[in-house]
């Protein structure tokens, strides 16, 4: 098992957008986390009515899925990828472009499990494909930047530096890989695979288009 706990890639620009998205996660997990203590037919309410349901097909749950989870470390996790890898590719497209390509990457990533399986009853939930695709673009972007690792083998642990590119390469293999077990048994539940196998793909095959793509201000 290995962790990414930093990197050694400067920041541009302030991270205006990554923050922004972080915060808003943050308050809406408190509101879920705050609901499923107080009122929890509410708080399961909510996970019906605003993630995405693949049989019940809504453009707007695509959207408002991305920013409810299931747990602490679901939330946890998810931001802190978005923290370390958010910042250099916010950089590199600007803000507003970023914001646009997180909320692409989210969408593709989502429609990616709906293909896969387009009748489950499941709601799909969290940041995870949306930050897939940060992935991606981080790593066509800064295939060598140094990125530090927790490394757990076992009892033990470690860290290692070691380029973005093999990083990140490794993690969308294991996302490869589980969704490929899945395959067939998807009506279970658990981790969307597809959606950040979906997600990753969109970064790597969107970052440069959204890089050149020019805005015009009037």
């Amino acid at each position: 098992m290995f962790f990414p706990y930093k990197d050694d890639n400067p920041r541009v620009l302030y991270p205006y957008i990554t923050f922004g998205i972080i915060y808003s996660n943050l308050f809406i997990f408190l509101c879920q986390l705050f609901l499923n203590s107080s009122e929890p037919n509410l708080s399961i309410n909510i996970i019906s009515g605003f993630g995405f349901i693949p049989n019940q097909f809504s453009f707007l749950t695509i959207f408002s899925s991305i920013f409810l989870h299931g747990g602490i470390g679901h939330f946890i996790g998810n931001m802190w990828f978005l923290y370390i890898f958010g910042d250099n590719v916010e950089s590199i497209l600007g803000h507003v472009k970023y914001l646009f390509f997180y909320l692409t990457c989210g969408f593709i990533a989502t429609i990616g499990q709906y293909i896969i399986n387009p009748t489950s009853t499941i709601p799909i939930i969290g940041a995870s494909g949306a930050i897939a695709g940060i992935l991606g673009a981080y790593m066509i972007s800064f295939p060598k930047a140094k990125v530090h690792v927790f490394v757990i083998l076992f009892i033990f642990f470690t860290t290692f530096i070691v380029p973005a590119k093999l990083v990140l390469g490794i993690w969308f293999f294991i996302q490869l890989n589980g969704g490929l077990s899945e395959l067939g048994l998807i009506s279970r539940g658990g981790i969307a695979w597809f959606a950040h196998i979906g997600g990753f793909a969109s970064g790597v095959l969107l970052v440069k288009k959204f890089q050149n793509f020019q805005l015009e201000y009037k």
